[in-house]
């Protein structure tokens, strides 16, 4: 080992040069992570492959400016230099650092750290007055011929640069060390890989447009960053994240106060930031520092309804004044991808002298026009585009950025749906060659079966538990079953054995495999209105993990013994088990059995009449035990304070080919609650004994008590129709909402109900070490502890569970894990980006949804079809309009009651509606408008006749359109409250089927035009799995039709199906 200096010039915060010395110590071995290393390198964890064509070592302003080329998992054998990636961290941030540290952790990324500096020969000293650029080139061409001369030029090295003085000094120095520019590289070695070069473009664009920035400042400078850590903890400042009011996006944005030290008593609300001027250059989505203004320029929060970014005025009606202040700083960038549309030539030429620099509005409409330089502006008219933001500076209006990759042509549904994916962060590539090679075999040629050392290992339950499923008809994925049994009675009587088993997903994927990454990075299964993307691989999810009828499949079971009586449990066991479900039934067939009627079971189809009856009598037995010790559990819940909120009750209709063609209604099933409550306590064990057994490091999942101002307008819509609405606990507030039943329109209830679901909180995973244990509780579910454990087929937290339940089971044995778990700050760090997914899924579905409501309607004409009139129900009141929810088809939107010119709308003796001159009052259960005709009242909770239309949007997505066609029901509630409900059902259904089959026309129509038989679609050839729409998106879909979050809520609806749970 050599001792020498390192001199360091470096920039504080406040911009001053500063010159460091430090000790720098060179080793003569240090790894290369080859696996061509002819020296023996110590070589731990990831390394180089030898089957690569060659190495490209990238110097410091590549690795700087173009880290979105090398991100390309086509791109192979990168070697990053410790030089680059300190260039990286002392020019980009921390945030880029840390992007660039995730890429060297990750094995799906063939990239290593070789330690440049620390190596004795590859180590070059910076000579006085060498610019640091020059000497960083330097340094990592060095480490280039040390590579390739310690590899014993087994391999050629190809240095990448955008120093063309480098590139002419280099390139012909050493034989088997290549010097390019990035783009020749690409154009050479990866001539295929077109969309990295279009990349490059962009990016070498961008900056160089950079460089002819304006001076004249449009914001003030943001506070250096020890002046704004100075300012948060004395209080001055106050630290949270920009929430841009979408209807608003121009005026109005929110900074909540999480995790400040803001000491102002009266500061209990999010401070508002209005006008661009004060948001000084914050993103949507940014942590910022905010300083309050005086109050004499604290202003409220608008009322009033808007239809869109034109629509947006700064003098509309205000609520009363809450804090407000302005963007003093930037505490970090949380920037992402944003799909954007370029404009059209006209305004492409009137934005800017270059008509290479354009001005793309972006989808998202919290988010600002972003400054582009390319040189398709023409081309790509209309077109979605995905951009990156590089800087905003404080000399631009607009933020400056470049574009990545063209999505398609706005409109299309294809481009819409990758549209909503990027929107929410969501990525899904298909399962590598990698990954699936990981997964076992199972074809028929070559049928998987059981490891005989896997059954001397479990428990084994095939002969001795009747075992069986309850899901929607026609579910292949089927995670979790049942079983229930009497045991020898004990001391205190009469005992019973519920027992619920789950597939085994750890059994076959590994900690820290290809596979285990790839879910962990997805998080959860995505359900779109019209296709699904599993977490797993499909040999996993619809086949060895399915817990099928009438085959062999591991399990994690956990088994109750239980008091027949009094229900007080015994003992429980946890273990891994080997089952055999011997009957695979679906919800309407199981509750047949519990009513005693006629109703087939094919596993029983093929018996003799005797053997059949007494299979069956065996079924049902189980069956009404099952029920009887779910509404147990349900009541004991209810005791606690469980909620219950409404939920959409459907049964899929399927065709000869299995496929979902329609969703009729049908009435709620006891057997829903029965599998719910099931689930929900195994969860709770499960929950118990992993905190018990890790107290400081388990994944648990709570609910926390909602803020009660959020329930504001559920109590003021309650007592405006005579309800009292009591908040003061989860108990209290389900008892008020069973009272609040108006006989007369049971959709009275079922609109507070949904008031309810608005103003919960998320439910959250968390470590155990990171919260308290006061904090622990399940608000929705009343349950003093809560996690998930019953569907690791599509959640990657159940995944995580399993292996804690597995360590906690073998730590029970006096074994100890087979591999060191996560510790709190890394499960931590877990959970919350399992919870981002989560609400990125939560919203992609949502907006799914609302973009096939938008294809159904948009090529039906308003005027004449009927099918665009409906009844609607008024469930808020605002400053100039109300909020309606249309039954029929599950939509909720605004009617407005004033439009652009100030007219109100007016009602006529037949109670149809014109507008006319006139005014508009606004009263807590009621608007009023005033003209020459007379006054015309909505109230709360009121049938109106509205219109449904569809608004167009070039830029945003279309959005939904309601117009008041009558001041009168369309249908008389008592009909529509009637069970069964056939015209909203028919309404929902009709939806479903009509977009699905238009989806379907259109992608055969362009299958047939590129000249190929639409045998496959896309999703059959990248994610293997089926065109038609599979039974959870429906489900799902048709839930958010019926205007339930329930995902919003946590589990307090967590009766309704349980593979929502």
């Amino acid at each position: 080992m050599i001792k020498t200096e390192k001199v360091l010039h470096l920039k504080s915060s406040r911009g001053r040069k500063v010159r460091v010395v430090r000790e720098h110590y060179l080793r003569e071995h240090v790894p290369c992570y080859s696996s061509l290393c002819q020296a023996q390198c110590a070589n731990e964890g990831k390394v180089l492959s030898g089957e690569v064509t060659h190495y490209v070592m990238p110097d410091a302003g590549v690795a700087r400016d173009f880290m979105e080329i090398l991100e390309f998992r086509e791109i192979q054998g990168i070697v990053f230099t410790q030089t680059a990636c300190q260039a990286v961290q002392h020019s980009r941030g921390r945030r880029q650092y840390n992007r660039l540290r995730s890429l060297l952790k990750d094995p799906r990324h063939h990239c290593i750290l070789f330690a440049n500096e620390f190596q004795e020969y590859s180590y070059c000293p910076r000579e006085k007055g060498e610019p640091q650029d020059k000497w960083q080139t330097r340094c990592v061409y060095h480490a280039a011929v040390w590579y390739h001369d310690h590899l014993a030029g087994l391999k050629p090295v190809v240095m990448i640069t955008e120093d063309q003085t480098a590139v002419a000094e280099y390139s012909s120095l050493n034989c088997g060390v290549y010097v390019l520019c990035t783009q020749e590289y690409l154009q050479t070695f990866w001539p295929e890989l077109q969309a990295a070069l279009e990349l490059y473009c962009s990016i070498a664009q961008s900056l160089q447009e950079k460089g002819s920035e304006g001076t004249e400042r449009e914001y003030t400078e943001h506070l250096p960053a020890e002046v704004l850590e100075a300012g948060i903890k004395s209080g001055r400042y106050i630290q949270g994240t920009l929430n841009v009011n979408k209807h608003r996006a121009q005026h109005e944005a929110f900074v909540r106060f999480e995790g400040s030290s803001n000491k102002s008593s009266e500061l209990n609300s999010d401070v508002l930031v209005c006008g661009g001027k004060n948001r000084n250059r914050a993103v949507h989505g940014d942590m910022v520092a905010v300083e309050l203004l005086p109050k004499g320029e604290w202003r409220g929060r608008t009322t009033a309804l808007t239809e869109g970014p034109g629509e947006e005025k700064g003098d509309e009606t205000q609520s009363q004044p809450m804090a407000t202040g302005r963007v003093v700083g930037i505490l970090q960038r949380n920037w992402r991808d944003y799909v954007v549309t370029f404009p059209p030539k006209e305004e492409t030429q009137s934005q800017s002298r270059n008509s290479q620099r354009i001005l793309a509005t972006p989808w998202d409409q919290r988010i600002p026009k972003i400054r582009i330089s390319t040189q398709q502006a023409d081309k790509l008219q209309d077109h979605r585009v995905i951009v990156r933001l590089d800087s905003w500076d404080s000399t631009s209006l607009y933020p400056n950025g470049h574009s990545v990759r063209v999505l398609g042509r706005a409109g299309e549904l294809e481009t819409e749906v990758q549209t909503i994916l990027i929107e929410n962060c969501i990525h899904v590539p298909p399962f590598s060659e990698a990954q699936l090679g990981e997964m076992p075999v199972s074809s028929p040629e070559s049928p998987w079966s059981v490891d005989p050392a896997e059954v001397i290992t479990r428990r084994d339950l095939r002969q001795t538990h009747l075992v069986f499923s309850i899901d929607p008809q026609g579910c292949e994925d089927v995670d979790d079953t049942l079983s229930v049994r009497s045991l020898p009675p004990g001391p205190g009587g009469q005992r019973l054995e519920l027992g619920v088993h789950i597939a085994d997903v750890t059994h076959f994927v590994k900690e820290g495999s290809l596979t285990d990454l790839e879910a962990r990075a997805r998080a959860t299964t995505y359900y779109l209105a019209d296709r699904r993307y599993d977490m797993l691989p499909a040999v996993l999810s619809a086949d060895l993990c399915s817990l099928l009828g009438g085959v062999d499949r591991y399990a994690m079971s956990v088994m109750w013994d239980l008091d027949a009586q009094t229900m007080a449990v015994n003992n429980v066991w946890y273990g891994r088990t080997l089952i055999q479900s011997s009957y695979q039934l679906y919800y309407e067939l199981a509750q047949a059995l519990l009513n005693g009627e006629e109703a087939e079971v094919p596993e029983l189809a093929h018996l003799p009449p005797g053997e059949r009856d007494a299979k069956l009598a065996q079924l049902t037995q189980a069956l009404e035990t099952l029920t009887h010790v779910a509404r147990w559990l349900r009541a004991q819940r209810d005791r606690g304070g469980a909620l219950e909120l409404e939920g959409v009750e459907v049964r899929a209709q399927l065709d000869e080919d299995r496929n979902i063609t329609a969703l009729v209604p049908r009435q709620p099933l006891e057997v829903h609650e029965t599998v719910a409550e099931c689930m929900i306590y195994a969860n709770h064990w499960v929950a118990r004994k992993i905190q018990k057994s890790f107290p400081q490091q388990a994944l648990l999942r709570h609910h926390p008590p909602p803020r009660q101002e959020f329930f504001n307008q559920l109590q003021d819509s309650a007592r405006a129709r005579g309800f009292t609405i009591d908040t003061r606990s989860n108990k209290a507030l389900a008892d008020s909402l069973d009272r609040a039943v108006d006989p007369r329109d049971p959709l009275v209830n079922r609109l507070l109900r949904v008031m309810a679901t608005m103003a919960m909180s998320n439910a959250l995973y968390f470590s155990t070490g990171a919260c308290p244990v006061e904090q622990y509780y399940h608000y929705g579910l009343a349950l003093d502890r809560y996690t998930h454990f019953t569907s690791p087929i599509r959640r990657y937290a159940d995944m995580i569970v399993h292996r804690l339940l597995t360590a906690a089971i073998a730590m029970e044995k006096g074994a100890g894990p087979a591999k060191a778990l996560a510790s709190n700050k890394e499960l931590e760090e877990v959970a919350q980006q399992i919870n981002n997914k989560n609400r990125a899924a939560q919203h992609a579905q949502k907006v799914s949804t609302e973009l096939f409501q938008c294809l159904y309607f948009r090529d039906k004409d308003p005027e004449t079809d009927e099918r665009c009139v409906a009844d609607a129900v008024i469930y808020t009141i605002r400053a100039n309009g109300m909020l309606v929810f249309i039954p029929q088809y599950g939509l909720k939107g605004a009617v407005y009651l004033k439009n652009r010119e100030g007219q109100v709308v007016s009602e006529r003796q037949d109670g149809g509606c014109d507008w006319q001159t006139g005014s508009l009052q606004r009263y807590l259960d009621h608007i009023t408008t005033t003209t020459a005709a007379g006054t015309s009242t909505f109230n709360l909770f009121q049938h109106i006749t509205v219109r449904i239309s569809v608004q167009p949007s070039r830029c945003h997505s279309d959005t939904i359109r309601l117009e008041v066609v009558s001041n009168r029901p369309h249908q008389a509630p008592e009909t529509q409250a009637q069970p069964p409900q056939p015209q909203g059902a028919r309404g929902r259904s009709q939806l479903v089927q009509e977009v699905v089959r238009q989806a379907e026309e259109a992608s055969q129509q362009a299958e047939e035009k590129r000249g190929r038989a639409p045998k496959l679609s896309k999703e059959e050839r990248e994610f293997r799995q089926s065109k038609c729409p599979n039974l959870y998106s429906l489900l799902e879909e048709v839930r958010e039709l019926a205007l339930l979050d329930l995902a919003a809520c946590g589990e307090q609806a967590a009766t309704v199906f349980t593979k929502h749970l």
